[in-house]
């Protein structure tokens, strides 16, 4: 129970949610009440499927370039790594992604969905969670389910978007998000020494 609960603070930290609040209203200010919650749905069912997609070949697409799982795991750790220090010193994941919005028609995929809900943290870290040498069948389709779950949260934040924002403002959004980026740097960091153990059989 404790390690499913740990799958989920880990998918609720990479996903990063409430980061994703200020980047759909930014995405969405042209666009009415209805339309927004439209884009909001839309936009968390694409982000689920391309986790899931990940979730089903990922492993089989690095399997098939002969990576070993110890270069996997540490590999993924360092990019997981990156990643968090983006999330805790850069701009912060609402501003930096603010930047990529070049034509508000085509906000629902680009950014909301992709990068913003189902980013390229979120993607390394569901393949290393259902890493076939690793986990069963029935660990795997649990953690699908969480990523589902989070995603499906997601979805709801972004309908509720208006009044988050309201309540705890764009800095504190900022603030949860960085905290989020120390987690995910703290099992970024496991993932490494995990790899690095098995590699030198210590």
């Amino acid at each position: 129970m404790i390690d499913y609960l740990n799958t989920f603070l880990l998918l609720f930290a990479v996903i990063d949610p409430l980061g994703s609040v200020p980047v759909f209203l930014e995405a969405t200010k042209q666009f009415n009440n209805a339309e927004k919650r439209s884009i909001a749905l839309r936009a968390s069912l694409v982000a689920a499927l391309v986790l899931t997609f990940f979730i089903i070949v990922g492993q089989i697409i690095i399997e098939g370039m002969e990576v070993t799982l110890d270069a996997f795991q540490i590999s993924g750790g360092i990019i997981l790594f990156l990643f968090a220090l983006t999330m805790i010193f850069g701009e912060g994941k609402p501003e930096n992604e603010k930047h990529m919005i070049k034509d508000f028609k085509k906000v629902t995929v680009f950014p909301i969905a992709i990068p913003s809900i189902a980013s390229p943290g979120a993607i390394m870290a569901v393949v290393l969670l259902t890493d076939n040498h690793i986990y069963s069948i029935t660990q795997q389709s649990i953690t699908t389910l969480l990523m589902i779950l989070v995603v499906g949260l997601t979805g709801l934040l972004l309908v509720l978007a208006r009044y988050i924002q309201e309540w705890i403002g764009e800095q504190g959004i900022t603030v949860i998000s960085k905290i989020m980026g120390l987690i995910l740097a703290s099992y970024a960091t496991q993932s490494i020494l995990s790899g690095l153990k098995s590699f030198f059989v210590i």
